[in-house]
């Protein structure tokens, strides 16, 4: 499995043992397509900040976006399906569960669970905090969301580390699937219910019971 980053000025993509452990579970428990993107999050991301200015380990700490932009998909495999919860929250959960288990600080653990649990949440993400912000960004930008200070040259060192292998209808329909294995996973307005009513139509479940008179 690609675990490699070539090209990547960036710091080591595996420079300490609960990085590594954190690669090997998303390549295990994702869909190699999200996975790929979920590591591409993370360069786009620190792409941005460096671009913004900011300051690895003064006004961000690394470890703690790494650990936000490489888990945030996590909702979207077999576990993250089994959970009541809508992907990011269940991806949240997850994420903070392992980072719990080996022994990181509550404090960081809290803000990569809002970083993953609010980043397809624009507007209120951005609210909390650099990390939470720039996990937001770097998933957006994978897309090419508000990625014109993006070269393109940039952009394929980025993307030849890490094959898209599909991604944007890859996740489009992993989302669609859970959603539609189980509403209860598409809140009305959320992210998943989007993908829903773009395949299945307006729900007219959401008009209220008064009426609108």
């Amino acid at each position: 499995m690609t675990t490699s980053a070539p090209g990547l000025s960036q710091p080591d993509l595996l420079s300490s043992p609960l990085r590594q452990a954190a690669v090997d579970y998303v390549l295990a428990a994702e869909e190699r397509s999200v996975a790929h993107h979920s590591l591409r999050s993370y360069f786009f991301a620190t792409k941005h900040a460096d671009l913004r200015g900011l300051r690895r380990g003064v006004d961000y700490d690394d470890d703690t976006l790494f650990y936000a932009t490489v888990l945030h998909d996590l909702g979207l495999s077999e576990e993250g399906e089994a959970r009541p919860d809508r992907f990011e929250v269940a991806g949240a959960d997850l994420a903070a569960e392992f980072l719990t288990g080996h022994g990181i600080a509550a404090e960081v653990v809290d803000t990569v669970w809002d970083a993953i649990a609010l980043h397809t949440s624009p507007g209120i993400v951005t609210r909390r905090g650099v990390v939470c912000d720039l996990t937001h960004v770097g998933t957006g930008l994978d897309f090419g969301h508000n990625a014109d200070h993006i070269t393109d040259e940039e952009a394929a060192v980025i993307n030849d580390a890490f094959p898209r292998l599909d991604i944007n209808t890859s996740i489009g329909e992993q989302i669609l699937r859970q959603a539609e294995r189980n509403r209860g996973k598409a809140p009305h307005l959320s992210a998943a219910d989007y993908f829903y009513h773009a395949a299945h139509g307006f729900d007219r479940d959401f008009v209220s019971r008064w009426g609108a008179a």
